[in-house]
């Protein structure tokens, strides 16, 4: 099946905003021959590599052993070989974790928590979610829980009107719990397909916060006892690994359902992924890679490790 021209758009820019200038992972791996074979110290090369890129060392270690079993076996004599088999071991990380959310007919409202700390990027995904399921035919309405931090409803409410879905509001500093309780009851009465239910942002450290979260979630089951039905933590690809602190913090105080990584363009690195993947192993539902509506994108596996390989430099 051809892909659309939307979605080769999007993996074009996505191979073009992670690899920029010479820092990316892949950059360069001609250099590591010698005499068409590896040099000795390309494997701790790639290595060091792949830990700058924030990728960790439970993810790194099972790559590099992969590459050196290939090396071994004389699989790797090219850097075209070299390339290869980088993306296959990248991939055996990655794959497991390619599960796009999908939304049943049978659950009406589905309801979607959205998480994560302070600047992330949270309410600019949200808008975007509400503006590709809108695009699927779906009816979104959208709940304003962030009523703590200054100007974030409004933030909210600028997003709602761009992509023309409704939302439900209150004033500054009231209950979290209250508008999204509200909203959800709104959702149920209008027929509405599905809700997202933006949260306060806040430190994972922050235990009484973190317990607000759990609250939420205790009133939304009042409409519905298996709701939220996706928990969705999103995290900013420049963080690195607190990014992963993040994840682990928010999986153990709610139960996270999937991830989604903003900002992936504001970074050559993009090895936190990897991190993720191995460590928690949650579905990666999105990734971001700009403010417009159309960069954010379902997770494809296949996709993102041919991004990160990218294209040989040229040389004069």
């Amino acid at each position: 099946m051809s892909e659309s021209p939307k979605s080769e758009s999007f993996f074009s820019r996505l191979r073009t905003r992670l690899n920029r200038g010479d820092s990316w992972l892949t950059y360069d791996l001609g250099r590591l021959f010698v005499a068409d074979k590896l040099g000795e110290d390309a494997l701790e090369e790639i290595e060091t590599r792949l830990l700058t890129a924030d990728a960790g060392l439970e993810a790194t270690q099972p790559i590099v052993k992969s590459l050196r079993a290939d090396v071994m076996s004389g699989r790797i004599a090219t850097e075209a070989q070299l390339r290869a088999a980088l993306e296959k071991a990248l991939l055996a990380v990655l794959q497991p974790v390619e599960r796009p959310l999908a939304i049943p007919d049978f659950i009406r409202p589905y309801i979607l928590f959205v998480v994560g700390v302070n600047g992330v990027g949270k309410t600019t995904t949200i808008g975007k979610l509400a503006a590709r399921f809108k695009a699927e035919g779906k009816s979104v309405l959208l709940a304003a829980g962030d009523t703590f931090r200054a100007a974030a409803v409004q933030q909210l409410k600028t997003w709602a009107q761009r992509v023309d879905v409704p939302v439900v509001a209150q004033t500054e500093g009231a209950d979290s719990a209250s508008v999204i309780y509200d909203a959800v009851q709104a959702a149920k009465a209008r027929g509405t397909d599905i809700v997202i239910a933006d949260t306060a942002g806040r430190l994972h450290t922050q235990a009484h916060l973190m317990e607000e979260l759990r609250k939420i979630k205790r009133v939304v089951q009042k409409h519905d006892p298996y709701a939220p039905h996706e928990v969705l933590l999103v995290v900013d690809a420049t963080t690195g690994q607190n990014a992963l602190n993040q994840a682990l913090q928010f999986h153990e105080a709610i139960g996270l359902t999937g991830i989604a990584i903003a900002k992936l363009d504001g970074t050559a690195k993009g090895g936190i992924l990897l991190a993720l993947a191995r460590r928690l192993a949650l579905p990666v539902r999105f990734i971001g890679i700009g403010e417009a509506v159309e960069d954010l994108g379902v997770f494809k596996a296949q996709e993102f490790a041919a991004a990160l390989i990218g294209n040989p430099p040229s040389r004069a």
